[in-house]
């Protein structure tokens, strides 16, 4: 069976968990080891920066996790799929916090409440590989004293390379209003990767819910069954593990099943422990979950300890810990 016949397989049955490193995380060390404990866990999906270094790590945290399965008594079967995301300017998902010096009061706020640790403490400055956009650090400010600013990728030269280093899809944060501009990125990845699977991510911050499935209508005639939609809920909100906070992401999929459109669909944006759950309850048979903040923060400690490398038992207790996100993300949506 080729990787695109498996991976439409995994969507098929409902077993597709994407474990999301960040669009904007440029950290190959946190990248490799998420990706090694996921692996691990049970994940078959693993989405990572346009960046070639980045994919690398992640293509070592897969190997690494494949080569420690038997000492760990885990049987692993299929390799997860790197998806490479990128994004429009405007995107909260790859934009970048900039600190403004003359502004700044040293207060801490920021340092205080970064999930993703990017911001310095002397002087306070954003760690730019670090950076999500996630906009906590702007938010707790009381100085104006946090800008953004989005680089963008140049396709056509980063896009082949991330393939050649081992990403199998591309995914494009398309959450602007701005349709001509959508299409036009689509397009170029569309032709970059004209045989595999492409997820568009969509919320509804600046579309209504017509405005949404005219989207999504738009990009299925370019990419057919090939599309995925992944409904973005509430972006990077998924911090707390209860219903309301993954609320969101459950209702943007409720919106596109009920239109008709046969696109694959994750769910995605303030997902956490408590998404498969609700969906199941709400009978929405999702093709699988996407999570970032919720699933980072589950094993920061694991990952971040300075023996993760030499340790079995601190890999194995991230792994637990993500056997069983996973384990309760994928069940419910069997009953669905």
């Amino acid at each position: 069976m080729d990787r695109y016949t498996q991976q439409r397989s995994c969507f098929q049955n409902r077993r597709f968990f994407k474990v999301v490193c960040g669009a904007g995380n440029e950290d190959p060390d946190e990248v490799y080891r998420l990706s090694q404990v996921y692996t691990l866990a049970g994940a078959l999906g693993i989405d990572v920066s346009a960046n070639v270094e980045v994919v690398q790590a992640s293509r070592r945290g897969i190997q690494r996790a494949f080569e420690l399965a038997p000492s760990l008594n885990i049987q692993l079967e299929t390799e997860p799929f790197i998806t490479v995301s990128v994004g429009l300017k405007g995107d909260p998902h790859v934009r970048k916090a900039r600190i403004l010096e003359d502004n700044c009061t040293a207060c801490g706020d920021c340092f205080e409440h970064c999930e993703q640790q990017a911001v310095g403490s002397d002087p306070y400055r954003v760690i730019d590989r670090r950076c999500i956009g996630c906009g906590k650090c702007e938010t707790v400010c009381e100085y104006n004293a946090v800008e953004y600013y989005t680089r963008k990728v140049d396709f056509d030269r980063v896009l082949p390379a991330c393939l050649e280093a081992g990403a199998e899809n591309f995914e494009l944060h398309a959450i602007i209003a701005d349709d001509e501009k959508v299409l036009r990125d689509w397009r170029i990845l569309n032709r970059i990767l004209p045989d595999n699977f492409i997820s568009m991510c969509l919320d509804r911050s600046h579309l209504s819910n017509n405005h949404l499935l005219s989207r999504i209508a738009a990009a299925r005639e370019l990419t057919g069954e090939r599309l995925i939609i992944q409904a973005d809920g509430a972006p990077m909100s998924g911090g707390s593990d209860n219903f309301n906070t993954t609320l969101q992401a459950i209702a943007i999929a409720d919106i596109i099943q009920k239109s008709g459109l046969d696109v694959t669909i994750l769910l995605s944006g303030g997902t956490n422990g408590q998404t498969g759950e609700l969906a199941r309850l709400c009978g929405i048979p999702a093709h699988g979950v996407s999570i970032g903040t919720f699933a980072r923060n589950l094993v920061r400690v694991e990952i971040e300890a300075a023996d993760f490398d030499n340790d079995l038992t601190v890999l194995s207790a991230a792994v637990q810990k993500g056997r069983r996100l996973v384990d309760a993300t994928l069940d419910p949506l069997q009953e669905v």
